[in-house]
């Protein structure tokens, strides 16, 4: 009796058929269908009453079922050679007639559901297929209303199944576009419908109902982005979604018993009882010509057109009818969670939250659509989000992390609402949630965190309690949101901080009229966002003034330019409106006033509302949300009269004057009291109200109906006439929720903002004091390396970003707290440091971030460099640094230098320190540790990133002053870190030679004040003297305005006490040749020379540093070389000092003695050189020149007379020289006269007296020294007679 073809009893719910092609040849497609009425017909005569009527009645033989199956098989084969010209319905409709049947058993209309689940998955009916769309209505009309005789449980499960697998196979088909919105409807109903039946029935069909559901709702919703655009004018007449309150479906309890139209004959869809344990009637998917009785063309029409938005509107719709229905059993923190059923919440969620990944951002494309996302389901949202189980609140936040991604821009109100009303509320434990709560709303935030562009300021950290794994998800949310943010800035970008117009700012403008020309170009909103946040710092405090005192706020927002400096009514009331803040007690209060003023603002204020297409409960919902209606009858009065001016005004139509919206505002508010008064033990029912409401309406009655659905809103939902004033998250009420509703109509758009870098630097710095105080908090609890060092991440890329922005406060307090971590501030001793140091890994990962943002971000940091120096001074103390890690690159190239001044870098651990004991380990690890520090940031921070960049910028100009004087602060504490950061204040200077005006004088003051108190010799003494002569050293060449500055501070050595002089004077004069080698050509001006000079002029006398002191005389004098009229007397007089010193042998008065006659051609060249000069110039040069070659003849005169022969007796022949070898100079006319009357006459008569009164011991040979000199005279004179006339030589020596 079995079939061959028959398929089996139990078929899985089919998978996705579209991605491959099981279409057979159009010829075997006779050969199918015939097997397949091969297969009902064997299966049929099974049957005893089929069986009966072949057996005992002929005539009975032809039923019409059996006859129409076997006219069918009498004409397959004849078409199968044009059987694209046969209409499906001619061979389907047998296999329909048998599914809707009251006469089929279970097993054949399963067998009949197979053959057409046979024919829609092997793609017999494809798009090609003629009249197809007739077939496949059929097909969903027979299918969902199937009817059979049920004969065991078992068979009654498999139709059912089968019934889901047909109709998911329908909407799989390629032609399943061809549907109409009505068919569409029906399967969804109809597979909702035995997903409430299988609750008792077996699990596999539970799952597999469900499953079917699922995949139903993707495969309608998927096709959303590409419906056609005329099917967005289609509006729902049965429902309302213009967003004014969530719509529930009308209730039917009696419904529960009563058959369904298209249900089963034999087993009917139950819709009480089963899992779903729902107390009222499951809302069905309906269209309007389902539930209106007078349908008109167009919408006739669009039912019957191929599916698209209509029907799509319809299904979302239901699926939130289902979670309104559910929230009537009663959600929220109180509820029961033991008798609490999660399964029709979480079953509507799973298929709400398909349709909206399916539907991606079309779905706010479409305003039916997106009504019932901003209302209805986000109405449950909020709802279910506070419901006790972990498991619906995950679900929920998924929908809500989903439509964030989409459709962020249209739901900015409701997104906000959800955040602070449910995710925050459940995260800060607000309401007693459980841990499993805060665990889900804490992962939401932190999926949100990570989304770019999302930034949150709360955090949930405690200060004196154990980390939590809440605590660890709330630190990944931070560093999401840090490392989104960083992660748009390359490294070492400088991003310029974009400030809004002053000039704009302060302008008088109604700031409630202040628009956006264009949300979409950054060059309108980024504007835009700057002056509206300026507008509501100052919003804030007037709001904070006017709460203490209405007059006093009033007089501070008319100061400000928000208020106009006469108040009229409009600017008072727009502010009483729009003002975040006010205390709605003292708002009610001032719009009851009776003053006249006050009455003109209540009608302005009653005007900003926008009630149109409201209901009345509705609006006074709206109006009485935004403050608290006063307690005084007379205050009411005049408040409901505005309102209902108001509300009559927009809405016309619905009474007859405005004293019938008066009437009944006033007994809405009587309704409200009665209804929620505890007070009040008898309620007023609903015949009571609308009896007291007879002939109100211009002496007629309102429709009852419209009473009643007052009537019923009023008791349902609470007008709380006393508004929450409490800080912190609020609760979302009704009427709160009515009100934003209301709201979002109104308010800016969600602003996308696609260049984030231009508002970026505000947000962080919101963000930047919360991240850093937070992940403090957690770096002082943590222990776990991963936590550790995801914190230490954190601090870097908040580091990075105060960087690019230059808030040079934030990485100041960065560092304050950084730097606490470090355990190097602590006050222990030496062996105590190392040993807490070397296991410390929190303390290393600290200390190598401070020295890594000091040496990437330092031209930022202000007050956080004591922090970092202090750093570094603890290693140092501990011995981990050398004594001499401060001085720069440069100084390394610099072969002449004496290692005694210079130490160098062999051995980065510093020998004067103790050196490993018994805490070798810990000795080694911290050695360790600094190796890696000296390897990377903290060599660079201290051989090179202590040079600044970008000068030019005002905050590294403040920067590098607070290094300096933080330098010059920590040098105060011990000689040894005196010394160290001595030489690193001496490395900051050199390294940034172009800003060195701004640090100069702090620097040359404490260099000072180190070198005057000095009174013996000391290291820090001499870091002092040779850092300074560095300093002059490798400035003059680039600071020519600054070489007088330079040179003069070099004074400071020749006022040192004589004990501290010579014990460096050797190794400062050789420091000075090298400045004089390298820097000559720079020094021109006098008192730089004078200054040199003099230090070369004490050197003549000293043992040591005579040598280097004559060689760089030497260098500047011979030939001339350097000498200049600034400098020529100074040198003179510096020769003549080692002319007569007798440290040296004679050879060098010698050649200092040469060095002096050989300057005077120095003097012949500026002679011949002023020739060309203006007379008047020429003149000034010609005196000038006279005067030096007085000063030279005068230097040598004084030679002349020293005790050693060989030099007097040279000194005398360079005079001679000097007065008689100079052809080329031109002299003035008394020159010679002043060289007679001040060198020769006294050079002989000093003569004269040596030999009368001195011994011949003393001074030898003088006679020889005499004969030279009345040469000199009678060659000088000869030499001036040959010059200048005669007369004036006979008028002065005659």
């Amino acid at each position: 009796m079995g079939c061959p073809n028959q398929q089996s009893e139990v078929v899985a719910v089919s998978g996705d058929t579209k991605g491959c092609s099981c279409a057979p040849p159009k010829t075997s497609s006779a050969f199918m269908v015939n097997s397949e009425i091969g297969a009902v017909l064997a299966v049929m005569r099974r049957n005893v009453r089929w069986g009966f009527h072949y057996t005992a009645d002929e005539d009975q033989l032809d039923h019409p079922l059996i006859t129409s199956f076997k006219e069918i098989r009498k004409q397959v084969f004849s078409w199968q050679h044009h059987w694209h010209t046969i209409s499906p319905v001619i061979y389907l409709q047998p296999f329909l007639d048998v599914i809707q049947s009251d006469e089929t058993s279970a097993p054949i209309t399963g067998v009949a559901l197979s053959s057409i689940y046979k024919f829609l998955t092997l793609e017999v009916l494809d798009m090609d297929t003629v009249n197809v769309t007739d077939a496949l209505h059929l097909i969903v009309d027979a299918v969902t209303s199937c009817r059979f005789e049920v004969t065991d449980p078992a068979s009654e499960e498999v139709v059912l199944m089968k019934i889901l697998q047909v109709l998911l196979a329908c909407m799989k088909s390629k032609a399943s576009v061809n549907l109409s919105n009505q068919h569409v409807c029906n399967i969804v109903n109809t597979c909702f419908q035995i997903v409430h039946q299988a609750g008792s029935k077996g699990e596999l069909l539970q799952r597999t109902a469900r499953h079917t559901m699922h995949e139903l709702i993707r495969c309608i919703f998927m096709h959303l982005p590409d419906v056609c655009d005329n099917n967005q004018d289609f509006t729902p007449g049965g429902r309302s979604h213009s967003g004014d309150e969530a719509s529930i479906p009308d209730e039917d309890h009696s419904s529960a018993s009563k058959p369904q139209d298209n249900g089963y004959t034999g087993s009917k869809i139950e819709l009480a009882g089963g899992p779903l344990n729902l107390s009222t009637n499951i809302p069905e998917v309906k269209m309007d010509h389902e539930s209106t009785g007078d349908v008109d063309q167009s919408k006739t029409h669009q039912v019957a057109e191929p599916y698209g938005v209509p029907c799509m509107v319809e299904i979302f719709s239901f699926l939130c009818s289902l979670l309104n229905a559910v929230e009537h059993v009663g959600v929220g923190p109180r509820s029961n969670s033991l008798t609490y059923d999660e399964d029709v919440p979480l079953f509507a969620f799973g298929l709400i939250n398909s349709a909206i990944e399916l539907s991606g951002p079309s779905l706010g494309h479409h305003p039916e659509m997106l009504a019932l996302v901003q209302n209805d389901l986000f109405h449950s949202l909020m709802q279910f989000g506070m419901s006790p189980s972990p498991l619906i609140l995950s679900t929920v936040c998924s929908i809500v992390l989903n439509l964030y991604h989409l459709m962020r821009v249209k739901l900015k109100l409701q997104l906000e609402a959800f955040f602070s009303c449910v995710l925050m509320k459940i995260a800060v434990n607000k309401h007693g949630a459980s841990y499993q709560q805060q665990e889900v709303a804490m992962e939401t935030l932190v999926d949100l965190c990570r989304q770019p562009g999302f930034y949150s300021r709360n955090s949930a950290f405690p200060v004196n309690s154990p980390l939590s794994a809440i605590h660890v998800l709330a630190l990944e949310g931070l560093i999401a949101m840090i490392s989104g943010m960083a992660e748009t800035m390359g490294d070492g970008d400088q991003i310029p901080v974009l400030e809004p117009d002053a000039s704009n700012l302060e302008q008088r403008e109604a700031f409630w009229n202040v628009k956006c020309e264009s949300y979409e170009n950054s060059d309108c909103w980024v504007p835009y966002i700057h002056k509206m946040k300026h507008i509501k710092k100052k919003l804030m405090i007037g709001v904070d003034h006017f709460n203490r005192d209405p007059k006093k706020g009033f007089q501070f927002l008319q100061g400000s330019c928000l208020l106009p400096e006469t108040l009229d009514p409009i600017s008072v009331a727009c502010f009483l409106r729009y003002a975040s803040g006010l205390d709605k007690n003292l708002v009610g209060e001032y719009l009851g006033n009776h003053d006249q003023f006050c009455v003109d603002v209540l009608q302005e204020y009653a005007k900003t509302f926008d009630f149109q297409e409201m209901n009345l409960d509705i609006a006074l919902r709206v109006f009485l949300e935004t403050f608290r209606l006063p307690g005084e009858s007379q205050k009411i009065q005049r408040v409901v009269e505005a309102f209902a001016e108001r509300y009559y005004g927009q809405s016309p139509n619905i009474f007859a004057n405005k004293d019938a919206a008066l009437l009944l505002s006033y007994s809405l508010i009587m309704l409200n009291t009665d209804q929620h008064n505890t007070q009040v033990k008898k309620k007023m029912t609903e015949d009571d109200f609308i009896r007291n409401n007879r002939r109100i309406n211009g002496g007629n009655d309102l429709p009852r109906e419209y009473l009643s659905e007052l009537y019923h809103s009023i008791c349902e939902n609470e007008i709380r006439m006393t508004p929450e004033q409490g800080v912190g998250f609020p609760a979302m009420t009704h009427d709160n929720w009515v009100g934003l509703i209301h709201k979002s109509r109104q308010t800016a758009p969600f602003i996308v903002c696609g260049s984030g870098e231009q508002i970026n630097n505000k947000m962080f710095a919101i963000l930047s004091g919360p991240t850093v105080a937070a992940l403090s908090v957690v770096l002082d609890l943590v222990d776990q390396e991963t936590v550790l060092q995801t914190c230490i991440d954190g601090f870097l890329n908040v580091a990075k970003i105060a960087g690019c922005y230059h808030l040079d406060d934030v990485l100041d307090g960065l560092l304050v707290s950084l730097s606490k971590f470090t355990t190097l501030l602590l006050p222990m001793s030496i062996e105590d440091s190392i040993l807490a140091f070397g296991h410390d890994s929190k303390a290393q990962k600290s200390t190598l971030a401070v020295f890594t943002i000091a040496n990437t971000y330092g031209d930022y940091i202000r007050s956080g460099w004591r922090n970092i120096l202090d750093c570094v001074l603890s290693l140092h103390k501990l011995g981990l640094l050398s004594a001499r890690l401060g001085h720069d690159a440069a100084d390394e190239l610099e072969s002449n230098s004496d290692d005694s001044v210079r130490s160098s870098l062999v051995n980065p651990v510093n020998p004067h320190y103790p050196q490993p004991g018994s805490h070798s380990g810990s000795w080694a690890d911290s050695v360790s540790f600094y190796t890696t520090i000296w390897k990377n940031p903290l060599r660079n921070l201290l051989k090179n990133r202590l040079k600044l960049r970008n000068g030019q910028r005002k905050s590294l100009t403040s920067s590098l002053l607070n290094l300096s004087r933080a330098l010059i602060l920590a040098s105060h504490e011990d000689e040894n870190g005196a010394v160290f950061c001595l030489e690193l204040l001496i490395t900051v200077t050199l390294n940034n030679r172009d800003r060195i005006m701004l640090l100069w004088q702090n620097v040359y003051e404490y260099i000072a004040n180190i070198v005057q108190s000095a009174v013996m010799p000391s290291t820090l003494v001499e870091k002092a003297v040779f850092g300074l002569i560095r300093i002059c050293r490798r400035l003059l060449p680039y600071k020519e305005e600054l070489t007088d500055d330079l040179l003069k501070s070099l004074q400071l050595i020749l006022k040192l006490d004589a004990r501290v002089a010579d014990a460096y004077c050797e190794h400062i004069t050789r420091e000075i040749m090298h400045l004089v080698k390298a820097n000559a050509g720079q020094i021109k001006s006098h008192l730089g020379w004078r200054t040199i000079t003099s230090l070369l002029s004490i050197t003549a006398r000293h043992p040591e540093a005579s040598e280097p002191g004559f060689e760089t005389l030497e260098f500047i004098m011979l030939d001339g070389a350097h000498l200049l009229p600034a400098n020529f007397v100074l040198c003179v007089n510096a020769a003549r000092q080692f002319a007569e010193s007798r440290v040296g042998d004679v050879s060098r008065s010698t050649k200092s003695l040469d060095l002096m006659a050989g300057s005077s051609v120095c003097l012949v060249k500026w002679s011949r050189e002023a020739v060309g000069e203006e007379p008047e110039t020429a003149l000034q040069l010609y005196q000038d020149i006279g005067e030096m070659w007085v000063r030279l003849v005068q230097s040598l005169r004084k030679v002349c007379i020293d005790s050693r022969e060989e030099i007097r007796n040279h000194a005398v022949l360079m005079l001679q020289q000097c007065l008689t070898g100079l052809d080329g100079i031109h002299l003035q006319d008394d020159a010679w006269v002043q060289c007679f009357d001040s060198v020769v006459f006294p050079l002989l008569n000093d003569l004269l007296e040596i030999v009368e009164e001195k011994s011949v011991k003393e001074y030898r040979n003088m006679e020889g020294t005499l004969i030279l000199s009345l040469k000199l005279l009678s060659k000088s004179f000869l030499h001036s007679y040959r010059v200048y006339p005669v007369r004036h030589c006979l008028v002065k020596y005659g």
